[in-house]
């Protein structure tokens, strides 16, 4: 087993897990870069995670640190329990009344957690449906310009 750890910024699409001989090569060089812990919440330490503030030209970013071998152990469970537990088919309903404005997916179409599905508009703002889990889009009821009522169905995901 290494002493790797497994960095993860939140809202940026990169995970690092260098190696302990490589983290001293990620030290702050003094120009306006900093690096500060954060305060440890009760989850924070049940999780065996550590956040810090990190600033590099002016950015700012909160880092999470932890054991890779515990994120990949966390990851793998989280795989299988998904794969077990297969829902049927859930079918997605507008929360609110509006216009399909926008739509990024079509029927069949294999989805990712988490991926834009179609967009509603209503009262001048664009609220985007985003994918519950992944799946196939089954059974998509609706088209670009249609209206919507409150509940009424939108897609199906298997």
């Amino acid at each position: 087993m290494t002493d790797r750890l497994r960095v993860s910024l939140p809202d940026v699409p990169l995970t690092i897990q260098p190696a302990p001989e490589d983290v001293a090569r990620f030290a702050p060089q003094g120009r306006g870069e900093s690096v500060r812990l954060l305060p440890a919440s009760a989850e924070d330490r049940s999780e065996g995670r550590t956040r810090l503030e990190v600033v590099v030209g002016g950015w700012r970013f909160e880092a999470t640190v932890e054991s890779a071998a515990r994120a990949e152990l966390r990851d793998r469970a989280t795989r299988d329990a998904a794969a077990h537990h297969r829902v049927a088919d859930l079918t997605l309903r507008a929360q609110i009344p509006g216009r399909v404005v926008k739509l990024w997916v079509a029927d069949g179409e294999q989805v990712e957690a988490g991926q834009r599905l179609l967009a509603i508009e209503a009262m001048k703002m664009e609220n985007e449906i985003r994918a519950p889990h992944a799946g196939k889009v089954v059974r998509l009821k609706v088209e670009v310009g249609a209206l919507v009522e409150r509940h009424g169905e939108l897609l199906s995901i298997e």
